[in-house]
């Protein structure tokens, strides 16, 4: 059975819930063994047959977890399939699609990413912090399109069945 690690950054829960729902659907509709976890979890990634990187983004970069992820295990990734995602913007401008940010393509490119997506993001309007109220209250919401995420996922099960081949 194909075996998929799903590793994300994230803050405040949002990017972590589409790590679980590409992991759902990679399960559920592909049949594929899937590992979803935390990127700052300690993991062998050469058990896996693919993986996937998620991570929040933050002023155009990914969440720490999520960079640190990737680059300590760049030169493992690069012998394997690798899909990534970024989730942040707060309104529907994922949903017309959106190029990875400079730092994100960076990453991308080092470990040799197959396809990236960036999905809307998610901030409760009762987030705590400063700076993260203040926008929370002018742009909070949920604008993730659960469809695109399961296409996304789809897409990735397609690709690692021809890889199995």
């Amino acid at each position: 059975m194909t075996k998929v690690l799903v590793v994300h950054g994230s803050k405040l829960g949002g990017t972590a819930e589409i790590a679980e729902w590409v992991g759902a659907d990679l399960r559920e509709v592909a049949d594929l063994d899937v590992d979803v976890m935390p990127a700052a979890a300690s993991v062998d990634v050469t058990a896996y047959d693919g993986v996937v990187i998620g991570g929040a983004l933050y002023a155009g970069r990914w969440h720490r977890d999520a960079r640190r992820f990737a680059r300590s295990n760049a030169g493992k990734l690069s012998h394997l399939p690798v899909w990534a995602f970024s989730s942040g913007p707060l309104d529907r401008s994922a949903e017309e699609g959106i190029q990875p940010t400079r730092s994100v393509h960076k990453i991308i490119q080092r470990v040799g990413v197959r396809d990236h997506a960036t999905f809307g993001g998610r901030l409760e309007p009762d987030a705590k912090g400063f700076m993260v109220s203040s926008l929370a209250k002018s742009s909070g919401g949920d604008y993730r399109d659960r469809r695109q995420i399961r296409d996304w996922a789809l897409g990735i099960a397609k690709e690692l069945e021809a890889v199995d081949r």
